[in-house]
């Protein structure tokens, strides 16, 4: 259901290209051709873990649709009825209708929480991540509104696109069931990519196409309905986000190879999370609201860290005293950045929108780290002895010691509690003491979530690393040991790696404009207005048939001699020419258009052609001309862009920025064609 009080997304325009303009997405044919996408979703029918629970998320969002629906018809007769025996009634069903939604919210949240569907078949005993479903949308289907748009905007027959509206509609199938891997990325991004040119055809701002589109909240459910075109790209790259963190959690995290492929997944859909933020506002529903967004950037960041301080792990061969010190401050890192997380999710507008599930994850997770960085510190201290009459190693240890303390322990300096073994026993008691408990934290946290009870592999993960705290506690304690325990100090946490947020590159993936057919995007696009096509006969006579062309794709009549045979045949200054003998020559070359004109020399030619208009015809003249120099502008706009390196990825389409120019009514964003001098036209010019 359509939310009145939320605006829908726009698209924003620029003033012209520059060096920070977003990406376009790179058309591979230039000459009209299309040979379909080569990339296909998941069966839908597959009988997979990750396909059933898809399956139940999707049942579950639409009995969730109809609850909402009949909610809000009570909550309408409610208000509209003044019979007190029918608001009786009415107040009893929408009761009955909450309760409702409630269950089918809590069984949608254990939904969620199902993160061991989605983690690696891996023997390995790796504490679990948090990955985020995708969202569900509605079978949305654009042939009526497409087909009429082509008839009275471009005026085709619209059957002759049948083929294109059905490739475009079985994209947007595909789409929804995306595999698990890079292929169900390169799927996403192309019908995100399409989605540009799908705008650029068909949406303009003085008609809209009357398509609705129908997502739901990742997290809760809820439906939402907007016809702008922005919140179906929006949702999109929500789940190339989400997806990125699938397979972020499916990586086997025993070997330095797949935790590098998590850390990169990881980053990348924060990436993704983020490029939402910052261009999205308006959101009609929670899950891509800023906030929301923001926590979601910080969880993925959080987990990238956390396998920062695995990576280290693996590869941390010797044990050395200052390497177990970097051990304790990465544990310390990975503790802080989920407290950061934790109350992110704690703000009032997330506190009873995130998953409990989620909440006690991350709460346990920064116990659990937080206890490691104290056990490795105690670790430092009580096996790892200096080697005597080393200066420089002593110097390196008790630097490395204060700094890995965020204050100066009381008692005795640092190089006595180095050198004293009785000194360091005791300040490593004191941290595994703080250890300890820290576990016992994130266990008793565990307990108290019915769904992480569940998860073996966490419960796991906790009671080996409680009992090895314990285990060296026990060891180190003494029966003739009366002092008390002194408090050990925080670890100071500090990282070697800090965690990237790497923004989607669509560039990447080239896509072919499914309506390319109708002509060069420069000029048939449906911000551009034009008469109807004019088909004019014409005979060459000794001075040629009296008109000069300019330019390629489409070629354009830049003039006609005054009582020459084009003038009298009814041809005008301004005209594309779009079909010879009905021929379609929308993306031909100038040559060609020449030469098919000049092999009908002697008979009749036909020559089919439109007018663009505008409420500012020279501007548009001028920019239509300018973009006609372009003979392969889907190439030329491709190469521009893979030279551009160093640049930062964008969007195809960007929503809400502020516009450079509010009374401007002419879009510039069409092309690189602008940076042209005006002069240099004159060049393409040649009469006949």
């Amino acid at each position: 259901m359509e939310e009145p009080a939320i605006r829908e997304f726009e698209m924003s325009l620029s003033d012209g290209p520059s060096d920070d303009d977003d990406e376009f997405p790179s058309s591979l044919p230039t000459d009209g051709s299309h040979s379909g996408s080569i990339r296909k979703g998941c069966d839908p029918l597959a009988q997979t873990q990750r396909s059933k629970l898809q399956h139940r998320r999707a049942r579950i969002n639409q009995q969730i649709n109809k609850e909402m629906r009949m909610r809000t018809g009570a909550e309408n007769l409610f208000r509209a009825t003044t019979n007190n025996k029918v608001k009786e009634t009415v107040a009893l069903e929408l009761s009955f209708v909450n309760s409702n939604l409630q269950l089918l919210k809590e069984e949608l949240e254990e939904l969620n929480s199902s993160m061991d569907v989605y983690q690696t078949d891996s023997e390995a005993v790796n504490v679990p991540m948090i990955p985020l479903g995708l969202k569900e949308t509605k079978e949305v289907d654009v042939t009526v509104a497409i087909k009429d748009f082509i008839c009275e905007h471009y005026g085709e027959d619209s059957f002759l696109y049948d083929k294109e509206i059905k490739e475009l509609m079985e994209l947007r199938q595909a789409m929804r069931t995306p595999s698990r891997n890079q292929a169900g990325l390169e799927l996403l991004m192309e019908y995100y990519n399409q989605l540009y040119y799908l705008d650029q055809r068909f949406f303009s701002a003085q008609k809209n196409l009357g398509v609705h589109f129908h997502w739901y909240d990742s997290l809760t459910g809820v439906p939402s309905c907007q016809r702008a075109l922005a919140f179906e790209k929006g949702s999109v790259l929500f789940n190339i986000g989400a997806l990125y963190t699938q397979i972020g959690a499916r990586q086997d995290r025993s070997a330095t190879v797949g935790i590098d492929r998590a850390i990169d997944a990881f980053q990348r859909a924060a990436g993704a999370f983020n490029y939402l933020k910052e261009n999205f506002s308006n959101a009609p529903s929670l899950d891509m609201s800023s906030p929301s967004l923001c926590m979601l950037v910080r969880l993925m960041l959080a987990q990238v860290q956390e396998c920062v301080f695995e990576r280290i792990t693996l590869t941390t061969q010797d044990t050395h005293f200052t390497s177990q010190l970097r051990l304790a401050q990465e544990a310390a890192r990975v503790s802080d950045v989920y407290l950061l997380v934790q109350q992110t999710m704690a703000q009032p507008l997330m506190k009873d929108y995130v998953p409990f599930s989620w909440v006690s994850m991350v709460q346990v997770k920064s116990e659990h780290f937080l206890a490691l960085s104290h056990y490795y510190a105690a670790v430092a201290l009580c096996d790892h002895m200096l080697l005597a009459g080393g200066e420089e190693e002593e110097e390196e240890a008790e630097k490395a010691f204060l700094q890995c303390h965020a204050s100066v322990p009381a008692g005795p300096q640092l190089s006595q509690v180095l050198r004293d073994p009785e000194k360091r026993r005791k300040l490593g008691k004191a941290h595994l003491r703080r250890a300890v408990i820290r576990h016992e934290e994130a266990m008793r946290v565990h307990s108290l979530c019915k769904i992480l009870r569940k998860m073996d592999i966490l419960q796991d993960v906790l009671s080996v690393t409680h009992k090895r705290s314990l285990d060296k506690y026990s060891e180190l304690d003494r029966e003739d040991d009366f002092d008390e325990i002194a408090e050990a100090p925080e670890i100071q946490s500090h990282t070697h790696q800090k965690p990237d947020i790497i923004p989607p590159n669509f560039s990447t993936v080239k896509v072919t404009d499914i309506f390319q057919r109708l002509g060069p995007l420069s000029v048939f696009c449906a911000r551009a207005r034009w008469g109807p096509m004019r088909v004019i006969c014409l005979n060459k006579r000794e001075g040629g048939l009296g008109l000069t062309l300019r330019g390629d794709s489409p070629v354009l009549v830049a003039g006609v001699v005054p009582g020459g045979w084009a003038e009298e045949a009814g041809l005008r200054e301004g005209d594309y020419i779009v079909a010879v003998d009905g021929k379609d020559c929308k993306w031909d070359k100038h040559g060609e258009v020449v030469h098919m004109l000049k092999s009908c020399s002697d008979r009749e030619v036909e020559i089919s052609v439109v007018t663009l208009h505008s409420h500012d015809t020279q501007q548009v003249e001028r920019r239509a001309v300018m973009l006609s120099l372009c003979s392969d502008k889907e190439n030329t706009r491709h190469r521009l862009l893979s030279g551009a390196k160093g640049q930062s990825s964008a969007s195809l389409l960007n929503w809400n920025r502020k516009k450079k120019r509010e009374g401007s009514t002419i879009t510039k964003r069409l092309g690189s064609a602008f940076s042209l001098s005006f002069g240099s036209i004159r060049d393409t010019e040649a009469m006949y």
